[in-house]
């Protein structure tokens, strides 16, 4: 996104974009970006398409905002400015004045779910945590982060769907926020080394398992190292055994939803689990390789929630 902000950015002068072009461009960006599955598949409900599709592409702009200006203190500071600059723009589209394309998008999901502007300021604030904040101490440090920089999409998921927090009597929410914080953890224990290298961040909580970000920088350059290899998984395996517990608390979610959504969201909690799974096969020695979806787990897990979609005779998609 930093290379669309010549004509998108805070300098302004683009000219308005009408309410279909703005459709189309958080479309077209819904379907280019994604890794294990489409936030746009045909399994979302026709109806919610556009929905999610703008909710994506403030997440997307929010997250690249965030980083991709680069890594050292100017960088930071110029994603501090920029994502100062898209709340402003959020605030302009909570006034009904959308000036962006993603928020012409989004201003018309905002009015017709109702939608609180809470969940998406909250997502800015984590991605400008990032900036200031590198490394964690805790594990409480870093839920308190998931709690921004996650839980948020599925409340408004949720929302999107016809849920409502206030009307929660089956615990819903609860269910969901567990299952976008451990996803968020799980990304976190499968990209170790992308985050240490690439935007010199870590989440292992350096507290509560001894690990330091220095200790990784070591451990990084010796693979075959047992006294470099052991320490490292020691440290990992507790961490991934509380996100699989966090995740069991969710796991219920589906069975809780209409028949519309519910394949979608079981796609989500399901691949995070094989991700997770994949952690665990390669010995949680996540700083050496990425675990990451085959093809076939990908296809096998697609078609479960296409069965699903289809046993439930949901109507309409």
């Amino acid at each position: 996104m930093i290379s669309l902000l010549d004509r998108y950015g805070p300098a302004g002068g683009h000219a308005p974009v009408g309410r279909e072009a703005a459709l189309a461009y958080v479309r077209g960006l819904a379907v280019s970006h994604y890794e294990n599955f489409s936030v746009l598949s045909s399994l979302v409900p026709r109806d919610l398409r556009d929905d999610f599709a703008a909710v994506y592409a403030f997440c997307r702009w929010a997250d690249d905002l965030g980083d991709e200006t680069g890594r050292d203190g100017a960088a930071r500071a110029r994603s501090l400015e920029l994502l100062g600059w898209w709340r402003g723009e959020l605030a302009s589209c909570a006034r009904g004045e959308p000036r962006h394309p993603v928020f012409v998008a989004l201003a018309e999901t905002i009015q017709r779910h109702a939608l609180p502007t809470g969940p998406f300021e909250d997502l800015i604030s984590a991605f400008e945590q990032d900036q200031t904040v590198t490394e964690y101490d805790t594990w409480d440090r870093v839920l308190d982060y998931c709690r921004r920089s996650a839980d948020p999409v599925g409340r408004i998921v949720l929302m999107l769907a016809g849920y409502r927090p206030e009307r929660d009597d089956a615990g819903r929410f609860a269910m969901s926020d567990a299952t976008c914080t451990g996803l968020q953890l799980i990304n976190f224990w499968q990209d170790v080394r992308r985050d240490l290298l690439e935007r010199d961040r870590v989440y292992i909580p350096s507290r509560d398992t001894g690990v330091t970000p220095a200790m990784l920088r070591d451990w990084l350059k010796r693979p075959d190292d047992p006294a470099a290899r052991v320490p490292y998984i020691r440290a990992v395996r507790p961490l991934v055994e509380r996100t699989r517990e966090i995740m069991d608390r969710g796991r219920g979610l589906p069975a809780l939803l209409d028949e519309r959504i519910r394949p979608v969201v079981w796609l989500f909690g399901a691949g995070g689990r094989s991700v997770l799974h994949a952690v665990e096969r390669c010995g949680c020695a996540t700083l050496w390789q990425r675990p990451r979806l085959t093809k076939v787990r990908k296809v096998s897990l697609v078609a479960r929630a296409w069965l699903m979609a289809r046993l439930a005779g949901g109507g309409k998609r």
